[in-house]
């Protein structure tokens, strides 16, 4: 999907209340590398572990997280497997539907855009209806075949 950078929705009003609830949304450093990393591993898989170590390679961080107290609620990685690329992003379970979400994608998005970025792919779709009414992101038509194709598979046997 496409986004166009130039007219985000403010998040504001939605990080003040999450504020409110003790969730803060930030970047994390280096000596939080490994905790994260290995979250996203946990709560998401090696692939996505992959893209948020790599995400640790920029300083500061292409990476975003949703925290409260000591405890990773979400994340979301900019430019970790392609320029100009968004994702990957996850909330846990049972932390989902609360803004957390909305938050970080718009926060990558906004550094993505004071990068110099007039526009972002998301790549590797998931809830496609959720990125067009949050950032009024739109297909890109022939994006089926991705980057993504000849992705390597891990195999158990």
């Amino acid at each position: 999907m496409l986004v166009r950078l130039m007219e985000l929705p403010e998040v504001g009003p939605e990080e003040i209340k999450l504020r409110e609830a003790g969730i803060i949304i930030r970047r994390p450093i280096a000596p939080e590398k490994s905790i994260v990393c290995d979250w996203v591993e946990k709560e998401f898989g090696l692939y996505w572990k992959n893209e948020a170590e790599v995400a640790f390679s920029f300083h500061p961080a292409h990476c975003f997280i949703a925290q409260k107290e000591n405890e990773i609620l979400g994340f979301a990685c900019y430019e970790s497997t392609a320029k100009n690329f968004f994702g990957p992003t996850g909330t846990k379970e049972g932390w989902r539907g609360k803004g957390i979400g909305k938050v970080l994608l718009v926060r990558s998005l906004l550094a993505l855009k004071e990068m110099g970025y007039a526009y972002a792919i998301i790549g590797g779709v998931g809830p496609a209806d959720f990125y067009k009414n949050t950032v009024g992101a739109v297909e890109i038509a022939g994006s089926e075949i991705s980057i993504y194709q000849n992705l390597l598979r891990q195999t158990h046997g």
